[in-house]
């Protein structure tokens, strides 16, 4: 079951804004710094994953043209492969992903591969003009991340950025990739989140997986070209169901409710046209071989 939070210290241990113009921490209420301006949340859905890389990217068109912006969780049907940006496709084990039902396709996010299990993930996105965010990356990511940490705090989990950096164990996969202090969040020394941002012209697309049950085996065998043994995997993820009685619905619920008191959002849906351009998208980019399996020196 879900805590309450203690959010005297997550406040204290969130303050890093040196320098952003952006004020930092969030209020007594759990709201951020941007929650006076016109936030949708779009709760949990379940689509396969072109569709939902293709409606992060049009939240950030909508958000670009004066629309809403948009936090919203989701929930990868059925389980997907996500690619980084410039990941080589020999890194993947195709055929078992075909075998396995396991969908592949690739983020406008750079970083590793990540298997995004249909049950053991919870991802979320934030979506907001560029113009109200800093203008350097590592200066985003904390503000960011305060509803994804407050969610850990009220889960009962205590988790934080990585204090320093890890060294990597194999590169193409995001769990096993060096621990980065900007975007890493740990919980009893281990990874139990990886998050992750691109800008469009006028927008920026935060997008992260938080880990609910640590799959090993799965998340390992849509990999290809390594020797890494499910147990070495452990050793680096650790799941929310192994440090708190929680349910992965109550895990989402909580997700959702810090992510919508940290931006004051109203509850939402997308628009039927919204729905209609993500469709198209889907299947023009983000299901397209020509994306999924281009190479690094193609782009």
């Amino acid at each position: 079951m879900a805590v309450p939070r203690d959010s005297g210290a997550a406040a204290s241990r969130r303050n890093r804004f040196p320098s952003s113009g952006v004020a930092s921490g969030m209020t007594d209420d759990g709201a951020g710094p941007l929650a006076d301006r016109e936030w949708r949340l779009i709760r949990e859905e379940a689509r396969d994953g072109p569709m939902q890389m293709a409606l992060d990217e049009i939240a950030a068109e909508t958000a670009a043209a004066g629309g809403p912006r948009t936090v919203r969780v989701y929930q990868w049907e059925p389980s997907t492969l996500s690619l980084g940006y410039g990941q080589d496709p020999d890194t993947v084990d195709w055929d078992h992903c075909a075998n396995a039902g396991v969908t592949v396709t690739r983020r406008q996010t750079g970083g590793g591969g990540i298997y995004h299990d249909v049950d053991g993930d919870v991802s979320y996105s934030i979506v907001a003009p560029k113009s109200e965010l800093p203008g350097d990356l590592l200066e985003a990511y904390p503000l960011l991340c305060e509803p994804v940490l407050d969610a850990f705090d009220r889960l009962g989990i205590d988790a934080d950025y990585v204090p320093e950096s890890v060294p990597e164990i194999w590169r193409p996969a995001c769990y096993l990739r060096e621990l980065h202090p900007a975007h890493d969040i740990v919980a009893s020394g281990r990874k139990i989140s990886g998050n992750a941002q691109y800008r469009r012209r006028e927008s920026v697309v935060q997008h992260g997986s938080l880990t609910h049950s640590v799959r090993a085996p799965e998340h390992l065998w849509v990999f290809s070209g390594h020797d890494v043994s499910p147990g070495r995997f452990r050793e680096r993820v650790v799941g929310v169901d192994e440090l708190a009685d929680v349910s992965r619905d109550e895990m989402v619920e909580t997700v959702e409710s810090a992510l919508a008191e940290w931006a004051d959002a109203s509850e939402g849906s997308w628009t039927d046209e919204e729905l209609e351009r993500a469709s198209a998208r889907a299947e023009e980019k983000y299901a397209a071989e020509e994306w999924v399996r281009r190479r690094p020196d193609d782009r």
